[in-house]
């Protein structure tokens, strides 16, 4: 800055701490404007089982309008793929697995901020091309000559039902591939790839007219809980127990009996 030679040393100190305090200023406004953008939301993330994919989705939009400013994220997949990313560290909030054994491994390290709650079951059910060109007819069927198969891989909680049906009928299904989530058995048998897929209830009937679905009285062998928990590692706890709330409540369990699950205490 300049100074006028004669300008008295008190007037030059009070001109330079006029300046410094102009600076702070805008540094001030400039902090704020950076806040004000950081500050932009809450984003709660969910990890859920694939087969809950629609229902979870129909669910999370409900939670947004209830919690102005949250926007729910989820990540679908296998129950045992997710609860494997869980137990590696990644940041979510909240975890609804397809069965109990893949939540007890979650319970396993202590990673739950709750009791998990059972809030839906669900059974198996055959998925075929529509006009069913196989001819697949019942559970045994799958077991023919020539038929090509899709299941889920055991350790997936659709496999480990196949697993339980086929122990209980004697029946030994060779399928062609083994999937790691249901959804990727129903792509299988919607692009021509399989004569038909175990899938559940639920699949069948979100597939609507891509798939012809056959139910078998079997499946009773093998009906799965589908448990829920908000995580002890939550960014926001209260948050992620409202989401677990919000299936649990009457909202949510009308969701889920809409796209075919059945209740978890009956």
């Amino acid at each position: 800055m300049w100074f006028d030679a004669r300008m008295t040393s008190g007037r030059r100190l009070a001109l330079v701490a006029t300046s410094a305090l102009l600076m702070t200023g805008l540094a001030a406004c400039g902090d704020d404007d950076s806040g004000g953008d950081a500050g932009g939301g809450t984003t709660l993330t969910v990890y859920a089982a694939s087969s809950l994919t629609k229902t979870f989705e129909q669910i999370g939009t409900e939670f947004e309008a209830q919690h102005d400013g949250v926007t729910v994220e989820f990540s679908f997949g296998g129950s045992s793929d997710l609860v494997a990313q869980i137990q590696e560290g990644a940041p979510a909030d909240v975890f609804a697995s397809a069965d109990t054994a893949n939540m007890d491994k979650l319970i396993a390290e202590d990673l739950q901020a709750a009791d998990p709650e059972d809030f839906a079951t669900n059974t198996l059910e055959i998925a075929v091309p529509p006009d069913n060109p196989a001819g697949v007819a019942s559970f045994a069927d799958l077991a023919g000559d020539g038929i090509n198969v899709v299941v889920c891989a055991p350790e997936v909680p659709c496999g480990a039902a196949t697993v339980k049906v086929e122990e209980a009928t004697g029946v030994d299904i060779q399928p062609v591939s083994e999937e790691q989530s249901v959804t990727d058995v129903l792509a299988k048998v919607t692009s021509g790839e399989a004569d038909a897929g175990l899938v559940y209830v639920t699949d069948v009937l979100a597939a609507g007219a891509d798939v012809e679905g056959i139910t078998f009285p079997e499946s009773s062998e093998a009906v799965n809980t589908y448990p829920v928990v908000a995580l002890k590692d939550a960014a926001d706890a209260d948050l992620a127990q409202e989401f677990v709330d919000l299936v649990l409540s009457d909202t949510g369990q009308s969701i889920l009996e809409a796209a075919g699950f059945a209740p978890a205490n009956g």
